[in-house]
């Protein structure tokens, strides 16, 4: 689903690509157990856990493929595709290191590096690959409420010569306010959520980490 974004004022803010879940029965429900606040933590990390998988899995629908011809058990040809070399996942420490678990399943080699933000909006820690200029970067972050913190890791990507348009911004709730002032400011980064909701769970590191 691409939902192109426009202020509460009617100002057209231009064609922003946000790429939500279909609200399926299935996904209404993860997140309504992920929003309640009685869930208690076992649950609350069972359940985030296959809400994180299905948005990844979207994710990676939106890197580009190439395609490739196979031989089958059977020795017919088979057409198919592959994702194209030269993906790799960032995320943001703390909460962004729940989602490391589902980018994992779903891309089994896969490099994941690690940024931490501190509470000034200072890159305290990046650890990138050496050629971050050539890779297409799916951002791990599962919670955005402000997108302050998001804003200054894509610009630390950035710094690092990562091409804004090969930047997909991979959470599970976002503000709405969030998602305008980063796609305001960024424009060609894709932001891939379940959901776009003033409600989103703040507490959501603590209560999947056990720490509240």
């Amino acid at each position: 689903v691409y939902i192109f974004l426009r202020m509460i004022s009617g100002e057209s803010l231009g064609m922003k690509k946000l790429v939500l879940l279909t609200p399926t029965n299935q996904v209404q429900e993860l997140q309504t157990i992920l929003l309640d606040r009685t869930t208690e933590h076992a649950r609350f990390v069972f359940y985030a856990d296959r809400l994180m998988r299905l948005v990844v899995e979207e994710a990676l629908n939106q890197l580009p493929v190439t395609q490739v011809t196979v031989t089958t058990p059977t020795h017919c040809k088979y057409k198919g595709l592959k994702f194209a070399r030269g993906n790799t996942g960032v995320s943001l420490c703390r909460s962004g290191e729940a989602m490391e678990i589902a980018l994992r399943q779903c891309a089994r080699s896969i490099r994941i590096c690690k940024m931490l933000i501190g509470d000034e909006q200072k890159v305290l820690y990046a650890r990138f690959t050496g050629d971050m200029s050539t890779r297409r970067v799916l951002l791990l972050y599962p919670i955005l409420s402000t997108g302050q913190t998001v804003l200054k890791a894509i610009s630390a990507l950035m710094e690092n010569n990562v091409k804004e348009e090969n930047i997909f911004l991979v959470t599970l709730f976002a503000a709405p306010s969030s998602v305008i002032r980063i796609s305001h400011r960024y424009p060609l980064v894709t932001i891939v959520a379940s959901k776009t909701s003033k409600a989103v769970p703040l507490n959501f590191a603590m209560k999947y980490f056990g720490t509240e």
